[in-house]
């Protein structure tokens, strides 16, 4: 059942590291994220060779297949974030030199790194979200006011970990923000200010994890606040009730479901001073540093860091 906590037992498949054969970590990439790819990906290589896996840590810098090609391996454990590594390229790739590899295809991968499409998909599904306006250039930010007024966040439609994100308050600070976002040469939109609460749920092979529950003193949760602050908080349990606890654990593993992801995910929703629950956005790499938040997660649900690579990893072998 969704509601209820995963554990090992549950989810432990495969109990020989030598079935995996050789995996490849990769690691870094060429995208703003490539920072915290590299702190990720170092735990996850450490993680597997503690379980006696045959890993080898590959920092992607430019191609991977130029990356991979002498190395021998037999599937790639991916912890690469941001464009080429959790849109949807690397995984064509490895599905051309036929290579198994963790997490989402090509399809679910692509459709959730783009965050705006991935609201199309779930408004086209029924699943709420806040609302939105794309900003081509200058010319559309009076439309935009007309539309959700302020406050509004603005984003970068492809960047992860808030990167290339703004609160505007006013057209100047529209303005400003919209400058901002177009420097990430993908496309970028507007979207009204949620006031509430927020929280993420990490989905593993279709089941949810314990939700988590953020609170920062940043204006919202940005890139300083997820990787440098110390004055960030995380309470896990929630302080949901059990029946918004299921509730919101349901949702997550709804909107997954419906972007095709496969494996591993973390879903990040808002509950609005209304009640209202508000979908935002999907990670199909999600963080696996000392302040990510599906490793804190999994501990709730008494699955360990190298117990959580161990079965991040067997999405690999279906």
């Amino acid at each position: 059942m969704v509601g209820e906590l995963i554990s090992e037992t549950q989810l432990g498949k495969q109990q020989n590291p030598a079935q995996f054969g050789r995996v490849a970590v990769l690691m870094g990439g060429t995208a703003a994220e490539r920072p915290v790819s590299l702190k990720s990906g170092k735990a996850v290589y450490e993680a597997l060779l503690h379980k006696g896996v045959d890993a080898i840590a590959v920092d992607v810098t430019a191609n991977p297949i130029d990356a991979l090609k002498a190395l021998n391996v037999d599937r790639v454990f991916n912890v690469i974030h941001g464009r080429g590594g959790e849109d949807g390229v690397l995984q064509a790739i490895l599905e051309v030199i036929g290579l198994p590899y963790t997490g989402s295809g090509v399809l679910a991968s692509a459709l959730a790194m783009d965050k705006l499409r991935t609201k199309l998909c779930w408004q086209g599904y029924g699943l709420i979200t806040p609302q939105w306006f794309v900003l081509n250039n200058e010319s559309d930010i009076d439309a935009c006011i007309e539309k959700l007024g302020f406050p509004v966040i603005v984003k970068p439609s492809q960047e992860g970990s808030s990167i290339g994100m703004s609160k505007a308050n006013s057209r100047g600070e529209l303005q400003k923000a919209l400058l901002l976002a177009l420097e990430y040469d993908c496309d970028v939109y507007a979207e009204k200010w949620v006031s509430g609460k927020e929280y993420t749920v990490a989905v593993l092979n279709d089941q949810a994890l314990p939700v988590i529950r953020l609170e920062t003193p940043h204006t919202f949760y940005d890139y300083e606040a997820k990787y440098n602050a110390t004055t960030t908080q995380y309470f896990c349990p929630a302080g949901l009730s059990d029946a918004q606890e299921l509730f919101i654990r349901n949702l997550a593993v709804e909107a997954s479901q419906v972007i095709g992801i496969k494996g591993w995910a973390r879903v990040d929703v808002f509950i609005d001073a209304e009640g209202q629950y508000q979908l935002i956005e999907i990670n199909t790499v999600p963080g696996m540093t000392d302040h990510s938040l599906v490793p804190m997660a999994a501990k709730q649900a008494g699955i360990d860091f190298e117990e959580l690579v161990w079965q991040v990893l067997e999405t690999s072998l279906g």
